[in-house]
This record gives C-alpha cells, structure tokens and sequence, in this order.
C-alpha cells in the first residue's frame, strides 16, 4: 500500500514541505513519483520517517542521521539502538530534574537557615544528570565551541569541574526563580545573570553575536535544550532564550 504525501504529513505530523526537503536532501525519498508529481510513500519509507523523528527527538542534526541512517544494515537492529538511546535520554532527564529538585530544596533550606550553598547536603549529588560530556554533547550544533569546551574541560582539576557544574546548576536554579517571580527577561537581574553566562560562554572562544544569537534560539528550539530547561521550570526555555536576545540586542549591537 502506498500513502500520499498529505497523508503522510497527517499521519507523522512532519509538514508536506520537510517531507519534500528530506527528499531533496536524499534522507527520505518516496517509494514512487506519480504522473500528476504527487509522491507516494510505502512502509519502507514510513518505518525510515519513524527512526529520522526519534533521531531528531534525541538532538541529532540531519546530517548526522543522514550518516547514520546510511550505516545501518538491519532495520530492527536499528530501532532497538534507537529504543536504547531514548530510554537513556529518559533516565538522564529523570535525573537531571531530580537533581534541580534537590538543588532547589538546599538552597531553600540554607537561605532559610541564613547558611550559605557549601553547606548543602551531599554536594556531589549536584552533578547527576549535567556531566561534562552531556554539556560537549549538547553543543553538537557548534562544533567550534565544543571543541573549546572539550579543551577546557581537559585541562581543569577535578575541583575545576566540579565547581563549573555546581555553578550552571545553581544559574538554573536562579533563573528559575526570577521567572517565577515575574522579572521580565530583559529586567536587569536578569541579564546580570545572563551576563555571567555570557562571559562564561566567551572565556572558552569569542562568540560573534549572530552565533550567539543561534545559541540563544537554540535554548528553546533544540529539544535536548530545551527538554533540560523544562525539566527545571515549565516556559524557562523560552525565558532564557528571550533573556539573551534582550542581551544581545542591548549589549552586543
């Protein structure tokens, strides 16, 4: 059986246009090309549609899952891989947001307290979820940058690292806490938060602004991204995205 492109786009919920552009690009052609123009897609097609979504769910680009797709042999061997990458992602959320939860809990309790962030408890459970290799994973769209911050992470202590970590947790944390008291994005101790990042993001490499622009865009667009920013607080995707764009258009212009 072969289904047209509208139902295909119906059915997957990929518009009509990418369905054409992953042809065009030769990611996903269609099973035949009617007289009328019209393309039809079969299984086939529909089971390599399937593992290009959950590719692209995980973060992949598409010329990454182009490459992958192309070395693939066995059809079922791939989507168990695919099954596999997603249960990890799953695990990895769930402990990336357990981790902010706890974060929250001890910095609620040490303000509370009138103690400061060294005493929570358990400090390396800060950790779970945000190691190094997830933060060089998650740059996979600006290879420069993740070349620099795989050099910086190489050359720090073990100390170093740990204190970054603690450091973007705990800016999550901050920001979160803004948003949920309202602050607008381009209030100001918003963008001094922002400006911490900003400074951070260029100690490893100068960042022109359009590309920091495409990182802020990123933020909400990029599903990994974003996925790690709604596990904190719902619409902080958005907000962090807005928050350096105010950045950028009142700083970096």
């Amino acid at each position: 059986m072969a289904w047209p492109i509208a139902d295909v786009a119906r059915m997957s919920g990929v518009t009509a246009r990418t369905l054409r552009h992953y042809d065009e690009i030769e990611l996903l052609r269609p099973a035949r090309i009617g007289s009328n123009g019209h393309r039809y897609y079969e299984e086939q097609q529909l089971l390599r549609l399937q593992q290009i979504l959950v590719l692209r769910a995980l973060g992949l680009g598409l010329s990454e899952i182009t490459r992958i797709l192309a070395s693939q042999v066995d059809e079922l061997e791939a989507l168990r891989g695919h099954h596999r990458r997603l249960l990890a992602e799953r695990d990895r959320l769930t402990a990336l947001a357990a981790t902010v939860t706890r974060t929250i809990a001890d910095l609620e309790r040490s303000r509370k307290d009138g103690t400061s962030m060294t005493s929570i408890n358990r400090p390396e459970n800060l950790f779970e979820g945000v190691r190094p290799a997830d933060v060089e994973e998650s740059l996979r769209d600006f290879p420069e940058h993740a070349e620099a911050a795989r050099r910086a992470t190489a050359a720090m202590s073990a100390e170093q690292v740990e204190a970054g970590q603690r450091e973007r947790t705990a800016q999550l944390v901050r920001l979160a806490e803004l948003m949920a008291a309202g602050t607008p994005a381009d209030g100001e101790p918003v963008q001094e938060e922002v400006d911490r990042q900003y400074r951070a993001l260029v100690a490893l490499r100068p960042v022109p602004t359009e590309e920091y622009l495409a990182i802020a865009r990123s933020c909400a667009e990029n599903e990994r991204w974003s996925a790690v920013y709604e596990s904190v607080a719902p619409g902080l995707a958005a907000y962090q995205r807005a928050a350096m764009e105010a950045y950028a258009a009142a700083r970096l212009s």
